[in-house]
């Protein structure tokens, strides 16, 4: 009897066992070739990856300004008449452009005011005073620091009350020292221990050559600063409170009946001048502190121990006209803008860009600009995950060999850790980079 079922002859034939067996043979070998060829192109891709350079290159500063003609040599700064210490800084970077015995310890008379300024402001941000606290004129500050004495006051009536606000724009508009011991009590209980405190805030900001033992600068055993301890803290006060610095604008002040100038004349003779503290003792001499700021660029000048009021404003100026003559400030960095990318391993993406969080500024002599070279100093090897934020290394402005600014590099994005196959490749990766 025939067979219901019989292939048909378009049908190809049925394979018997044998040859199933072979097939399946040459299927292993050429997924074996395959996987080989796919593990190899991807070795290659990842050593070569491997291999790439480190350390990336930082992004030529930006804006470029015009191109302007070759530099001259910077004059020499005009050296004060009569002043014992002096210099001109500038507020960006903190770069002394000219100075003379900028580290002496000195008398600094009322810029000391500018200290008690500081801690004012540091307090009231701190929410331990307010500006509408009730601050008593005493009796000892009224005394010591009032009418009958030979120093500047502000004529706050003694045993009452005034705003802690308006308190401070006397001592700094007027250079009141009865409203700087009122505030020193207030704020501390006693002068002595509002002194100390001033000498903690002096530490934080980085005075080196300075100790405060009165809120005045009235003459005292043992109370100095140096002029780059000033100027570091008249530019301090500047970043760090800038609505109190603003106080040091104001021309005049009326307390009761009697309305008295600033006594900064600086602020008539220029617009951009705003500030910031002058101060005279018969021991420290005529003292200005003082600070402009013309387009992007703001300089700070100390006058220290000049002959008369006339000198102290006259120097000032010369030194505050020469900086912005013959120096300039250029914006290299924007924050959030891409300075450079570094590679990253172990994490899900490859790279991370890196840039600042702050403007970064530098001060060079006009001309210069061209001369400046960006250095980067980051890590060899960064490892995911890293947050956004994160500090990975430094950027450096450098001229003529010497830096003249440096910031932190941080990562502009973050970058999550890999899975776990990704993190096991790179670690061989950098095991094969390393031998």
């Amino acid at each position: 009897m025939k067979s219901r079922w019989a292939p048909r002859p378009d049908r190809a034939h049925v394979p018997t066992s044998r040859s199933n067996s072979a097939t399946r043979s040459a299927l292993r070998t050429a997924a074996a070739a395959a996987l080989a060829t796919v593990l190899t192109g991807a070795l290659l891709t990842g050593l070569a990856w491997a291999q790439a350079p480190a350390k990336p290159t930082p992004a030529k500063p930006t804006p470029a300004p015009a191109v302007s003609p070759p530099a001259l040599k910077t004059p020499d700064a005009p050296k004060p008449r009569s002043a014992e210490a002096w210099l001109v800084m500038d507020h960006a970077t903190g770069r002394v452009l000219a100075g003379e015995n900028i580290d002496v310890k000195m008398e600094p008379a009322s810029i000391t005011k500018v200290m008690t300024s500081y801690v004012i402001a540091a307090e009231l941000a701190a929410g331990r005073v307010k500006p509408d606290d009730a601050v008593m004129m005493t009796e000892n500050a009224w005394r010591s620091g009032g009418a009958g004495t030979d120093g500047s006051y502000s004529g706050f009536p003694v045993n009452q009350t005034a705003p802690l606000v308006q308190m401070e724009q006397g001592m700094v508009i007027q250079s009141g020292n009865d409203a700087a011991i009122a505030l020193a009590e207030h704020i501390a209980g006693s002068e002595d221990a509002f002194a100390q405190l001033m000498n903690e805030y002096a530490k934080r900001i980085g005075l080196k050559n300075s100790n405060f033992v009165n809120a005045t600068g009235l003459p005292a055993e043992n109370h100095y600063a140096s002029a780059h301890d000033l100027a570091l803290l008249g530019s301090a006060m500047i970043r760090d409170f800038p609505e109190q610095y603003a106080y040091n604008k104001i021309r005049e002040f009326t307390v009761g009946p009697i309305t008295q100038p600033n006594r900064n004349r600086l602020l008539w003779r220029d617009d951009s001048v705003d500030g910031i503290k002058t101060g005279h003792t018969s021991g420290a001499g005529w003292c200005l502190l003082s600070s402009a700021q013309r387009g992007d660029q703001r300089l700070v000048a100390v006058v220290l121990k000049a002959a008369s009021d006339d000198e102290r404003m006259n120097d000032s100026m010369a030194l505050l006209n020469w900086g912005f003559r013959f120096f300039e400030t250029h914006r290299l960095y924007e924050p959030g803008a891409s300075i450079a990318e570094h590679r990253v391993w172990k994490g899900e993406t490859d790279t991370v860009r890196l840039g600042v969080g702050a403007p970064l500024l530098v001060s060079t002599a006009r001309g210069r600009y061209d001369d400046l070279k960006p250095m980067m100093d980051v890590p060899k090897t960064l490892i995911g995950p890293i947050k956004k934020g994160q500090e990975i290394g430094t950027i450096k402005v450098m001229l003529d060999g010497k830096p003249l600014v440096e910031a932190p590099l941080v990562a502009l994005d973050g970058v999550q850790e890999a899975g776990f196959f990704k993190r096991l490749w790179h670690e061989f990766l950098m095991w094969w980079e390393s031998v």
